[in-house]
């Protein structure tokens, strides 16, 4: 008899120890309110029904192939158009990527601004549901981002990665309720996209002989492998769907008119002096760099955007602008023939001639331009956005003379940097160290003006992968760090360092259901 009630005991204890553990929501990133009833709770499993009309079939389908995942079921969970269980709705009225939560012993009713809005409220449930066991406290949860523009950058020029790859890329981004994904598919180290006015960009552009593996440039720090890879456009239109079905928009970035080596190995008269060179093998900044000064360029660049805007539904399209070393078109006679027709005095407004050119023809089909911040220095139009990458002052800058600005400085979002000042065990890294911390405590409106504060339209991530060989390798760099850039970007006003690391553990658990790599430091508690 003492042993049975000792058991009872334990066992009551257990159930409390459960149940005080399920009320408390752990959500990343913050939601506005979170209220949870003292008793009460809701299971969810994968016979429960979501009940939605046809026009909130994507987000519902999408939640119900997510919690497959989770289940191990054999198909996802149903959906109707009556019934009981997880009901979606829309009511214009909230923010159009807000949405509100209800949940009680009628089931989870969820009503969001836009079918955005009802994507972002199932990320929250399905955070709630795995990190909770599938249980849902009865509760009361309203919600919207700080910002329109909650974006991450991949680079697949240094290292390609495959469509399945970046699906999964985009499956991380969704789940931290980002929209934009800063697609970076050309540069010097390689041509990812196919064009079908130029198929040598492919043929030829597409991969490199081998690459560097370490941080010098002697031969014993190159690998001997070639590498390479390109995605057909049949394969982007794919990309660009599933992005769109996960409520993510794809800005792509055509390097110009640096970053354009792999583009010169391929078509040589694209140089100023039409010289050979390779698709090249090293990291940092080459000289060899786009014409501008003569005709044929500006037909290049013009075709090849024709193809883009057509793959690309984005209203942006991303035209790099960085780092563009002049010693090529000081001694180019087309160069400086340009310049004389045009009435320029230095190769660096002949930069901005170029990009000039090319918003205006991005904005003949009706796009706009986004580039890194030099193209501020070429006299682009208010229309052009700005990333802010050369720090929190040019983003300041750029905004206070009327530019739309994403802010992405040096080096709190550059998620390619060590994540530990010992750097033990992280392998080779681009330099620098940037931790979990020091992201989460970041604050994007530092030095800006309260009127200029209403042109900064977001916050993003930057993954480089020069040293990261593949998805495996970026998660990690990408995780747990994206929790904390996560909240910056949604949920800026309502940080609190003191529930942050209560949260991160509850993520972990989300991580690990559904097989995402992440780095270990944070939780083990280096810095």
């Amino acid at each position: 008899m003492r042993l049975y009630s000792t058991f009872v005991a334990m066992f009551m204890a257990l159930m409390c120890a459960v149940t005080v553990s399920a009320r408390e929501l752990n959500i990343l990133p913050e939601p506005l309110s979170v209220n949870v009833e003292a008793e009460g709770n809701y299971t969810v499993t994968a016979k429960t029904k979501i009940v939605a009309l046809e026009e909130l079939n994507n987000p519902a389908a999408r939640f119900a192939e997510e919690m497959m995942l989770y289940f191990g079921a054999k198909k996802p969970m149903s959906i109707a158009k009556r019934g009981k269980g997880i009901t979606l709705n829309i009511d214009k009225n909230i923010h159009a990527e807000g949405y509100e939560m209800r949940v009680n012993g009628e089931g989870i009713n969820i009503v969001g601004g836009s079918e955005a809005g009802v994507y972002y409220a199932l990320q929250t449930l399905r955070q709630i549901i795995v990190t909770n066991d599938s249980v849902v406290p009865y509760c009361a949860i309203k919600d919207e981002p700080a910002f329109e523009y909650r974006g991450a950058h991949l680079d697949v020029s240094r290292h390609f990665m495959s469509v399945e790859e970046v699906k999964e890329y985009i499956d991380i981004l969704a789940a931290h309720k980002l929209n934009r994904l800063h697609w970076h598919i050309t540069d010097d180290q390689g041509w990812r996209i196919e064009i079908k006015a130029y198929p040598e960009l492919t043929e030829k552009g597409s991969s490199r002989k081998e690459t560097l593996i370490g941080h010098g440039a002697e031969p014993k720090w190159w690998d001997g492998t070639p590498h390479g890879g390109y995605y057909t456009q049949e394969e982007i239109r794919e990309v660009v769907k599933y992005a769109e079905q996960h409520y993510i928009t794809i800005i792509p970035e055509i390097e110009m008119p640096g970053h354009s080596q792999a583009a010169l190995h391929a078509l040589p008269w694209l140089g100023c002096h039409e010289q050979d060179v390779d698709v090249w093998t090293m990291w940092g900044v080459t000289p060899e760099v786009l014409c501008a000064g003569k005709e044929t360029t500006y037909t290049f660049l013009e075709n090849v955007l024709s193809e883009v805007v057509e793959l690309f539904p984005s209203e942006l399209i991303h035209i790099g602008g960085d780092e563009c070393p002049k010693e090529r078109w000081k001694v180019c006679e087309h160069c400086q023939a340009m310049m004389k027709a045009q009435g320029l005095e230095h190769e660096e407004q002949l930069q901005g001639y170029l990009v000039t050119r090319i918003e205006k023809f991005l904005n003949s089909k009706g796009r706009r331009i986004i580039g890194w911040d030099e193209i501020l220095e070429g006299g682009v139009t208010t229309t052009a956005t700005v990333m802010a990458w050369r720090g929190a002052k040019i983003g300041a800058y750029a905004a206070e003379h009327g530019h739309e600005v994403v802010m992405t400085p040096l080096p709190i979002c550059y998620f390619d940097f060590y994540q530990t000042e010992s750097r033990e065990g992280e392998g080779l890294r681009i330099g620098g160290h940037i931790n979990f911390e020091k992201i989460y405590a970041w604050d994007p409106f530092d030095g800006i003006s309260e009127q200029a504060r209403k042109n900064i339209i977001g916050v993003q991530c930057n993954l480089w992968s020069e040293y990261l060989k593949n998805i495996s390798m970026v998660e990690g760099q990408l995780l747990p760090r994206l929790g904390a850039m996560c909240e910056v970007q949604w949920s800026v006003d309502r940080r609190n360092e003191a529930t942050i690391r209560q949260k991160m553990e509850s993520m972990r658990k989300f991580y690990d259901a559904y097989g995402w790599n992440y780095a270990p430091y944070y939780f083990d508690g280096r810095k």
